[in-house]
């Protein structure tokens, strides 16, 4: 499967990308979901390289990231994910599937997740159809079928290989290279409403996880607003654990961070 017909194959993630969010909504709690799209993935043949980067992205908008599925090429489990996930969150952004081969079927599974006709979008056959022109390359049938657009989507800018993504509801579909993913985000970014930012604090605790698990969750239920994660290392020497705090006040943040310094410093030992 191809999603961009003779556009780069870039692989790898591009330089820093500038993120121009749009409506800031203090206080309101705005979440995504993924939905990565392809047989390749599933086998194993091709590395997905694009849910870090769409979390990244979302994490510095505000928006919370809460469910990543991966389907197969297959009409019937794109739309019952696109539906199930659709129905559940603020945004669904979807990567893979809208090339120009037999097997790129995401722009009409999308079509019949939303009850909608399909067909060459005037808009997108003039995006490529120029492109094209340009560089001197037809424009046949195979490269046409990435200008089917569901009807009333808008188009999602893409300046690297021009064949456009679109949006239509809440859901944003994207092409599967990385390098035309991380533009579309960009150009998507701007009509995205945007939420508190999580903020975090790290306190390292040189004891091992299952001294400090009790305690931990008492300290949890004291704090529901926070999300409180303890991750164990072993440097070789010992076993420790890094305790992760995050909310979204930096008021609550510093309180329940504080009652987990207090609990490690008296579990422990005195040197």
């Amino acid at each position: 499967m191809s999603d961009t017909l003779d556009s780069p194959k870039d692989e790898t993630a591009g330089g820093a990308n500038k993120i121009v969010p749009g409506d800031l909504l203090a206080g309101e709690i705005i979440t995504a979901a993924i939905v990565v799209i392809g047989d390749e993935i599933l086998s194993g043949r091709t590395k997905d390289k694009n849910i870090g980067f769409i979390a990244d992205y979302l994490t510095a908008l505000g928006i919370d990231l809460k469910e990543v599925r991966i389907v197969p090429d297959e009409e019937v489990e794109i739309v019952a994910a696109v539906n199930a996930v659709r129905a559940r969150y603020t945004y669904v952004f979807s990567s893979g599937g809208i090339g120009p081969t037999h097997d790129d079927i995401t722009a009409d599974s999308i079509a019949a997740a939303f009850g909608v006709g399909i067909d060459h979008d005037p808009r997108a056959m003039k995006i490529l159809g120029d492109s094209y022109a340009a560089r001197g390359i037809e424009f046949n049938a195979a490269r046409m079928r990435m200008a089917r657009i569901p009807f009333g989507a808008d188009l999602i800018e893409n300046v690297v290989s021009k064949a456009p993504g679109f949006r239509i509801g809440n859901v944003h579909v994207m092409a599967g290279v990385p390098s035309v993913l991380q533009s579309m985000m960009d150009a998507v970014a701007p009509t995205l409403k945007i939420g508190t930012k999580m903020l975090s604090e790290t306190i390292p605790a040189g004891l091992p996880e299952g001294i400090i698990a009790g305690p931990l969750g008492a300290i949890q239920k004291a704090f529901p607003a926070t999300i409180i994660g303890s991750y164990p290392y072993h440097d070789g020497t010992k076993f420790g654990t890094n305790l992760v705090v995050r909310a979204r006040s930096q008021d609550l943040l510093t309180e329940a961070a504080n009652a987990v310094r207090e609990m490690v410093a008296g579990l422990t030992p005195a040197v």
